[in-house]
């Protein structure tokens, strides 16, 4: 009698380029660290059962309302992003409230960039991130799959 063996499946880079498919999530109402790393786990292919993490075999994602994103406690009076110019003296502060209004589709991607490892892959992982501010995209020949988080 013979023993049924498991074996695990490891993808390579060749077999890790099957067709990618494109989900739609609505950013309304949602909290932005949740709503952040299940983007993650999506770009990144921890959701589907071949996950191998050397291989690129993550589906693209489309945000839509990105403008309408929660943020609890007091984050939405405390929080600011910062960026360097260069020059001396040159460190710039946005409190999130202006970002909100001037980049809504930066608060999302700079939380999920932040969750992502630093490396290549992942760099060309980002790049199948879609934000929209409002409820309307154009990506509608990607055929996305509406889901509900």
């Amino acid at each position: 009698m013979t023993k049924s063996r498991k074996e695990t499946i490891l993808l390579t880079k060749e077999e890790g380029t099957a067709p990618r498919g494109w989900i739609l999530l609505d950013a309304k109402g949602k909290t932005l660290g949740r709503m952040a790393s299940e983007i993650t786990k999506i770009l990144r292919g921890k959701h589907k059962t071949t996950f191998t993490p050397h291989v690129d075999c993550g589906d693209g994602v489309i945000i839509v309302n990105a403008a309408e994103v929660s943020v609890t406690g007091a984050k939405e009076a405390q929080k600011v992003y910062r960026h360097y110019t260069g020059h001396i003296g040159g460190m710039r502060e946005t409190p999130y409230r202006v970002m909100l209004d001037r980049k809504p589709d930066y608060i999302l991607r700079h939380a999920v960039k932040g969750m992502m490892p630093k490396t290549k892959l992942a760099r060309a992982q980002l790049k199948r991130l879609r934000i929209f501010a409002g409820d309307k995209h154009d990506l509608e020949a990607q055929k996305p799959i509406a889901v509900e988080i």
